[in-house]
């Protein structure tokens, strides 16, 4: 059994569980939240333990050798350029949209706070950008920065020392490259061991949302599937102008080209089952040339998945909406960034240590609380289906687009 499947049932076991618990459970209510509440909570820490470490060398690690294969090779380092400039727009559309989504299309109301069991309605100062608020940004002491948590200052920092590094000498720089790479890995396992205990630590947090809130956190929950799923819809949908635009291909026959990639990537949730696929339209419809594509096409699956900005966004967006928080332009400009800057940190890693390694440091930037993301958690897949949908879309559109300006550079 998966660990996906495990985190599910115990989602919806705890859920019921507590629910139960609320209706009739008298006496016995108070008592079991009272256990299961540090459980829960004991799991969550458990869980954001390694987290900042860890952004900082997957950061440090994905920066050097993106920037080293983009010196290496022009058509690269355009391609890396082109995902920088689209991961940043697409966060956009999450910031820009996502909040008049909610406004429109709230969350239900006995829902707000019931994932998390949150206090009062909060507010996150919104400061407005001025030259000693900027410098605050910049990490005087980067051990520090990371010990209270401040997300912006620990990955401006990586981003800074991840280009340093593709200046010193291939020797010390595999060395060093290494060094963080066996970092990451050892913070990997701390957090597979932490997801092995999954099940547990989100059967006692759906207990006490179960217990507290009822049936509305069931409501809460399909409500924010389909939130974030309009987001991911929207973003792959402006995929087709662009690419119609810039790499000058027809709607109907881009759509032609992409669908079987996407039909694919809809029923494995796999970017790299659909390769084949997008290897077929490149070659056929898209008319894209295989030096092209041989280049494009791997590093846009590799690096470039342009759904998880505005879905991470997204996730952030909806925790806040639900825990009564009011985000300012300030707020959103930074979860944009953050976003898409630690989508990069994400490549190659398990979709359960994704969402963790994505959504919490944007929640941490944004002043959001973390303690619903366990319970959003286990009923990621859904969403996931239609990221995967989006990443292969676009990659497509890019891979297109890149031959296209390689075409009319001449």
């Amino acid at each position: 059994m998966s660990l996906t499947i495990r985190i599910m049932i115990a989602l919806v076991a705890g859920l019921a569980s507590g629910i139960l618990l609320a209706e009739w459970g008298g006496a016995w209510d108070a008592e079991v939240v009272a256990i299961a509440q540090p459980i829960g909570k004991a799991w969550l820490g458990g869980l954001q333990m390694p987290l900042i470490p860890l952004i900082f060398a997957l950061l440090v690690t994905g920066i050097a050798q993106a920037a080293t294969t983009a010196r290496k090779n022009g058509l690269a380092g355009r391609a890396i350029a082109l995902f920088a400039i689209l991961l940043v727009g697409a966060a956009s559309v999450a910031a820009i949209a996502g909040p008049l989504m909610l406004h429109v299309w709230p969350v239900p109301a006995g829902a707000v706070g019931a994932l998390a069991g949150a206090g009062p309605v909060a507010e996150v100062p919104d400061v407005r950008p001025s030259a000693a608020w900027l410098l605050g940004f910049i990490p005087v002491n980067p051990l520090k920065s990371a010990a209270d948590g401040q997300v912006v200052a620990v990955v401006l920092f990586a981003l800074i020392f991840g280009f340093a590094v593709t200046r010193i000498t291939p020797e010390r720089r595999a060395q060093l490259t290494g060094l963080f790479e066996a970092l990451g890995d050892a913070l990997l396992v701390v957090v597979n061991w932490v997801l092995w205990l999954a099940p547990v630590g989100v059967f006692a947090l759906a207990l006490v949302a179960g217990a507290r809130s009822g049936l509305a956190t069931a409501g809460a929950l399909l409500h924010y599937i389909g939130f974030i799923v309009l987001l991911c819809l929207l973003v792959t949908l402006l995929v087709y102008p662009l690419a119609m635009i810039l790499g000058r291909i027809g709607a109907g026959r881009f759509a032609r080209a992409v669908f079987p990639g996407q039909a694919i990537a809809f029923s494995t949730q796999s970017s790299i089952a659909s390769l084949p696929a997008m290897i077929q339209a490149c070659d056929g419809p898209l008319q894209v040339r295989e030096t092209s594509r041989s280049i494009i096409l791997p590093l846009a699956i590799s690096l470039f998945r342009i759904t998880s900005p505005p879905a991470n966004l997204g996730v952030a967006l909806y925790v806040a909406a639900m825990n009564g928080v009011t985000l300012g332009p300030t707020q959103l400009v930074m979860g944009v960034l953050v976003a898409a800057i630690v989508s990069l940190a994400a490549v190659g890693l398990p979709s359960q240590i994704t969402f963790f390694t994505t959504t919490g440091p944007i929640c941490l930037a944004m002043g959001v609380p973390v303690e619903a993301l366990p319970l959003l958690l286990a009923v990621e897949t859904v969403p996931d289906i239609f990221r995967t949908v989006g990443n292969v879309t676009a990659d497509m559109g890019v891979t297109r687009i890149l031959d296209q300006r390689r075409t009319d550079a001449g």
